[in-house]
């Protein structure tokens, strides 16, 4: 309790500072002292760089997914499903490209875990897909129906749990008929009625097995962690939230829907946003506070240009977005928002933050108007194409990097990294990504 009285006490600087010091200071034994000191010098230059300082070099983010999978010879349907594999194609990547930054498998989807939940929203190699693609594919749907904002804006928890989930995972459909936990008064016994169908019966069987698959495939995310940082490079201490609109438009009523919505029932659109901004700030501080997450990355899928008209973002999307991130500012989390597709448009709009506070990380947006406009308070980040890592030569890759450190990296505050991550491709890019790093980015 003193503890927290403590953290509650210290000023937004002083928790994002201190978010810091457990970045810079992991409780890990390290393998050697060498590991020890490189694991400082590059988690020192990211923070540098997050701080819009100059480090002693331009970090690097190399915009890895499933690539380490296929560097080592196998792909991504083994992966998915053999955690040994995953664990070892892990580490043979870091042997091998010595990154400045951990790269953790912790997107790899675990394909027997997501067929035991008959996950509905992905498909994934084996499953929907066939066997030999490379990446995960999302399943657009109007999981919420057009006359269901009531439910969600009335008890957002009640709706998850009996409207929601049963139409998104296949393995918990009975809990349609479940009873909502607040008819548990007195008596209760009556309550769990419902757990006498074999229906239920089996989801609840599931959960269980589901939990032991779960601590199987999170042991091994520990171990690759642990050793990343053991051996010199720092995990990103980060976690992923969700814009309130995207939260919407992606996970609930999908594309069309929340198109229409935008015309048809604004009204309620905006009341169901700020229900969702409320749960949003609060269970995402709640993860970094359990996690000592430093970052929130946000992947921002509907705000940009081109998907709504600037006054439809500066109505629908920006405002929820902004009152997420300044409660994360004020808990000393750093958000980082990937713009996916192109915010060229949007520049002026977001530029609210104080110096350091929050990161961009961008993939077809003009760097030279980023850097312009947000490189003064912003960390910004991005946008080797990933059509040049796959199909470009090194020589392009590294001609491209140069550039853009040229235009991003003066005065600091720049990481180079990819506009979007790649799953497979020519591994000497990747070093092309580095050395040009190396060459053109020391300060």
């Amino acid at each position: 309790m003193e503890a927290e009285k403590k953290w509650a006490d210290l000023t937004a600087a002083e928790k994002r500072e201190q978010r810091y010091q457990w970045w810079l200071n992991p409780d890990v034994k390290f393998s050697s002292r060498e590991a020890e000191n490189k694991y400082r010098e590059r988690a020192l230059r990211f923070i540098q760089a997050y701080r819009v300082e100059k480090p002693d070099k331009v970090p690097v983010s190399l915009p890895v997914q499933n690539w380490p999978a296929y560097l080592a010879g196998t792909d991504l349907y083994a992966v998915c499903y053999d955690y040994d594999k995953t664990r070892d194609a892990w580490m043979k990547f870091h042997k091998t490209f010595d990154p400045d930054i951990a790269v953790i498998p912790a997107l790899v989807l675990p394909g027997r875990i997501y067929e035991m939940m008959d996950y509905k929203l992905y498909s994934w190699p084996g499953h929907g897909i066939p066997k030999n693609s490379s990446g995960i594919q999302f399943v657009e749907g109007e999981y919420m129906r057009d006359d269901e904002y009531d439910l969600l804006i009335k008890d957002p928890s009640d709706f998850w749990m009996r409207t929601y989930m049963p139409r998104v995972f296949g393995a918990f459909q009975s809990w349609e008929n479940l009873n909502p936990f607040t008819s548990i008064i007195e008596a209760p016994a009556a309550w769990f009625i419902p757990y006498t169908t074999p229906e239920l019966q089996a989801s609840a069987q599931r959960l269980i097995d589901l939990g032991k698959e779960i601590a199987v495939w999170t042991k091994m995310l520990g171990e690759t962690s642990q050793w990343a940082q053991e051996s010199g490079y720092p995990a990103g201490r980060s976690l992923l939230a969700k814009a309130p609109f995207d939260t919407l438009g992606d996970t609930l009523r999908g594309t069309k829907g929340i198109i229409m919505d935008m015309f048809r029932r604004p009204g309620k659109l905006m009341e169901a946003i700020d229900v969702v901004t409320d749960f949003t700030i609060r269970q995402t501080i709640a993860a970094a506070n359990a996690s000592r997450a430093v970052t929130a990355v946000f992947p921002l899928h509907k705000g940009a240009d081109g998907f709504m008209s600037p006054q439809q973002f500066e109505k629908f999307y920006w405002p929820s977005l902004k009152k997420v991130v300044d409660a994360l500012v004020k808990e000393g989390i750093r958000p980082e928002l990937f713009a996916e597709g192109s915010y060229t448009t949007r520049l002026e709009s977001v530029n609210e933050f104080a110096k350091g506070d929050v990161a961009w990380l961008f993939d077809k947006t003009d760097m030279v108007k980023a850097k312009q406009i947000l490189g003064k308070t912003c960390c910004i980040s991005g946008n080797v194409p990933s059509s040049l890592m796959v199909t470009g030569e090194p020589r392009q890759v590294k001609e491209y990097c140069r550039k853009l450190i040229e235009i991003c990296a003066p005065g600091g505050g720049f990481i180079l990294a990819g506009g979007a991550q790649v799953d497979n491709g020519n591994p000497a890019n990747l070093r092309a990504m580095m050395e040009a790093a190396k060459e053109y980015g020391t300060y």
